[in-house]
């Protein structure tokens, strides 16, 4: 068999390996030439060749219950496989793609057929460039193939991959796809009738092809077909297939992230069409012209000095040619004069790192080209393509033009739903710059801009996988996401299937987002899904998600959970906001969604009460425990005066803060955890709180409107601040914990503590605080005060000034409790300067050598905690 057929090994986007394929096809003149390449394109090669402008791409697709696939086959105007396609054809040659379909489960894990499978088995290459000096991959490539003259290709080639394929074990989806390509190539030999057979493919699969091409014809690999293997076709129930898409240069460099092939697309397409010397003086003069494009200064003497610096590499590395890293090392010591924070790309493989320069930057742009692909406009198009540009017409959605859509009316909801179903499926054309931020949210309007349209027509393609029609296509896109979400992205996953209509959502989102809550572990993460979902449920009229039945599962579900994940809470002192607002979050479902709590309210109130009790539980969650026991414990009609419908009053902390702030965003739920205080200045307090807690209606310790009751107390039975003094005094405990608790205290039942009834008394929950404070010794008050401060920031400055105003009356004294609230420095520091200075004194009159200096008194002074 070996003479009949020649083997081919390429490394992919190699214009070396291209141009030995074209010589090849035109000396040997096959009557076969077999391309490494999805098999079930075959029938539609014509389609392929139509006469695109490159790069362009086989997008591949594969869904079922259990699995969802995708991959990608570029292809470019030097790629050896394109190459191999238009030249046999041209030549006569029958051309055939003979690798297994994309969504094979041989190509798991790997979204391109084109990655190198010599990068996998590294160990061989690396010691090659130890041998050559140099420093990756590519570089070497280079050295060996690119630079050099074409005399002895072939024979350098298989010695290399020999080489790099040795004696290691292929992986299984290797060995799979090997077996099925050499019965292609069994059956081409056969079909031949003694003509000669042509083989590209991977260089890292010619050593196997070569011995399993020459087994039986009965070897394993394929089932033959009048004479061809057969093409495995998907399962039953599976929705599976492959479509052209525009690709761009920037998507094939290795230095965005592309899994194979060469970097730097854009000089490897000068090399192509007119050598290494002329790439390189294109190179110098695209790198130069984004330069100075950029305002950088590139002199007549930096361009002298890098190609000096150039011809001296080529000559230092024996290259024959000056080699791309040649040109990209000269021009580096010539335009940069700074010291570098991280090795120049070229040195490796991968994405740039954070920190590269930016004149680096700009010489890799130059080296990647601006080139995009387009289709031919005769390109069959999965059917989604189709339906949204009918639904774009009929609903009067243009490119070019902004959009203020009214969601009160049924045509402004219906662009809204379709707008946003494409920014789920991530199509670009369109961005939302205003509009309501949650189901409570009193706007009902949407802005949405043009934006940038790049790739747009290869992201509908891609996103036809999804689905045929675009609320199923969403729907689809969202059940995936759902399942991936993880802790930080499901509450916003939740947002975004209420966005593109609820109607639209399928059971299997509905049982994703189910499973999503009921596998989180976080209680913060679960919080923020608990109020978002319980916010739409309650409020929204605007998307028409209120009471609907995919958010009533998700508040079953993130309840329960919470209660569960909440009683068995450990944790180290400190205030986690997040778990604060699954507590507060818990709160409102008992109160405004009881039919939705799969447990009875006194079920929630008893683990609430052992949570307050539990010895091991963070201080912050037991006294958010302990303000939910007695809230639930109250007695009256189940309507509990603490729930929160709008948003918190200027200047307190809020909490819940929403992960549907923003279509599509993820907030970090413990944004403000550990930073100590919220600021003590309402207007900055204002900007950040108020949108924070209305996006989910959820706020620590808020008090809507309608069920604010004058004092927070229910007659009959103990006041919440009243009881809460009871349990300070019962604790015993200062320091951190006492603030800790407190914090958790107030993000729960804030506004009851706020607006309890009487003066600041000694039996009052700030008589109780004031008097423990005054007796706490200079080092307690300075343990204790952060976390004071801390607790207190949960108010807003209105509250905290009437907290001042009581500790002024406690004390008989006159004067602007709101001069308390500010500070010239932080009281933090103050406190300690106070301390070192008490220590001073210590010192100096031990020693006897005091001045007679007074103390001043702490709690005269400082009034109630920041």
């Amino acid at each position: 068999m070996g003479g009949r057929v020649r083997f081919l090994g390429v490394r992919h986007h190699s214009p070396a390996c291209a141009r030995l394929v074209a010589d090849t096809i035109a000396e040997l003149r096959p009557a076969y030439v077999l391309v490494e390449g999805p098999a079930d394109m075959n029938g539609r090669l014509d389609e392929l060749l139509l006469g695109h402008d490159l790069p362009v791409a086989v997008f591949s697709h594969y869904r079922d219950a259990d699995r969802a696939a995708t991959s990608w086959t570029p292809l470019c105007a030097y790629s050896p496989e394109w190459v191999a396609l238009t030249a046999g054809r041209a030549a006569g040659a029958e051309v055939s793609f003979i690798d297994l379909p994309a969504w094979h489960p041989a190509f798991a894990e790997r979204t391109n057929r084109y990655a190198e499978a010599e990068l996998r088995y590294a160990r061989a290459t690396e010691r090659l460039c130890e041998r050559f000096a140099v420093d990756s991959v590519d570089a070497l490539w280079d050295r060996l193939f690119e630079v050099e003259p074409a005399d002895g290709l072939g024979e350098r080639l298989d010695a290399y991959f020999d080489l790099v394929r040795g004696d290691a074990e292929a992986e299984p989806g290797d060995v799979a796809r090997e077996a099925y390509m050499a019965s292609w190539v069994r059956a081409a030999v056969r079909a031949a009738g003694g003509r000669p057979v042509l083989v590209v493919t991977g260089g890292f699969h010619t050593p196997a092809l070569r011995g399993l091409a020459g087994a039986d014809a009965g070897a394993p690999g394929g089932t033959v077909t009048d004479g061809w293997p057969e093409v495995p076709v998907p399962g039953v129930g599976a929705l599976a297939g492959s479509y052209l898409v525009p690709y761009s240069y920037r998507q094939l460099d290795a230095f965005a992230g592309y899994q194979s092939g060469m970097p730097s697309p854009g000089y490897y397409e000068q090399v192509w069409e007119r050598g290494p010397e002329e790439a390189a003086d294109a190179l110098v003069r695209a790198v130069t012209g984004r330069l100075r494009a950029r305002g950088h200064p590139v002199s007549t003497a930096d361009l002298v000095a890098a190609r000096a610096l150039t011809e001296g590499l080529t000559l230092l590395r024996g290259h024959s040619r000056p080699a791309r890293t040649d040109v990209l090392d000269g021009l580096a010591s010539a335009l940069i004069t700074d010291d570098l924070d991280v090795p120049l790309p070229w040195t490796g493989r991968g994405e740039l790192a954070v920190g590269t320069h930016p004149v680096v930057v700009e010489m890799v742009a130059a080296c990647s080209g601006d080139r995009v692909g387009r289709l031919h406009p005769d390109t069959p198009a999965p059917p989604l393509v189709h339906e949204v540009a009918a639904l774009l017409a009929v609903l009067g959605i243009r490119s070019d033009r902004p959009l203020t859509l009214d969601l009160g009316s049924g045509r402004g909801l219906e662009r809204s739903r379709v707008l946003h179903r494409l920014r789920v499926l991530g199509v670009p054309g369109h961005e939302r710059v205003a509009g309501p931020e949650h189901g409570a949210d009193p706007v009902f309007t949407e802005r949405w801009e043009p934006a940038d349209r790049t790739g747009r027509d290869a992201a509908l393609v891609e996103a036809g996988s999804y689905g045929a029609r675009l609320d199923e296509a969403a729907a689809a896109a969202l059940t995936e996401r759902a399942r991936d979400a993880g802790r930080e992205g499901l509450a916003g996953a939740l947002f975004d299937a209420v966005l593109c209509g609820v109607d639209a959502v399928s059971d299997r989102l509905l049982s994703e987002l189910a499973s999503g809550v009921a596998e989180l572990k976080d209680p913060g993460a679960l919080g923020e899904v608990l109020a978002t979902a319980l916010g739409l449920w309650r409020h929204d009229r605007v998307f028409g998600a209120a009471r609907g039945r995919l958010l009533g599962a998700v508040v079953s579900g993130a309840a329960l959970r919470g209660l569960w994940l909440l009683e068995g809470l450990r944790g180290a002192p400190g205030v986690d906001l997040g778990r604060l607002r699954a507590v507060v979050a818990l709160r409102d479902a008992c109160a405004y969604a009881p039919e939705l709590v799969p447990v009875p309210r006194e079920a929630v109130a008893a683990a609430a009460h052992r949570i307050s009790r539990d010895e091991e539980a963070p201080a912050d969650l037991r006294g958010a425990a302990f303000a939910l026991h007695r809230t639930l414990a109250q007695p009256g009609d189940g309507r509990m005066p603490h729930g929160n419908d709008r948003a918190p009053e200027a200047g307190a902390t809020g909490v819940g803060a929403a992960s549907t702030a923003a279509p599509g965003a993820t907030p970090d739920a413990n944004a403000t955890a550990g930073t100590g205080v919220a600021p003590d200045t309402g207007a900055t307090a204002d900007a950040h709180a108020a949108p924070a807690a209305a996006a989910t209606g959820c706020t620590l310790g808020g008090v809507p409107e309608d069920a604010r009751t004058g004092t927070g107390d229910e007659p009959g039975a103990p006041s919440v601040s009243r009881a809460a003094a009871d349990e300070v005094l019962a604790l015993g405990r200062g320091g951190e914990f006492l603030g800790d608790w407190l914090a958790g205290l107030f993000a729960v039942a804030r506004d009851q503590v706020a607006r309890a009834v009487g003066p600041a008394g000694g039996g009052s929950l700030v008589g109780v605080l004031d008097s423990l404070v005054g007796a706490m010794s200079d080092e307690e008050f300075l343990v204790a005060l952060p976390s004071l401060r801390q607790a207190f920031a949960l108010f807003p400055p209105r509250e905290r000034e009437r907290i001042a105003r009581q500790l002024l009356e406690r004390r008989s004294l006159r004067g602007s409790a709101r001069s308390l609230l500010r500070t010239g420095a932080d009281p933090l520091v103050v406190a300690r300067g106070r301390t070192l200075e008490r220590s001073v004194d210590d010192l100096l009159v031990r020693h006897r050598l005091d001045a007679a200096r007074p103390r001043t008194d702490r709690t005269a002074h400082e009034g109630a905690p920041e």
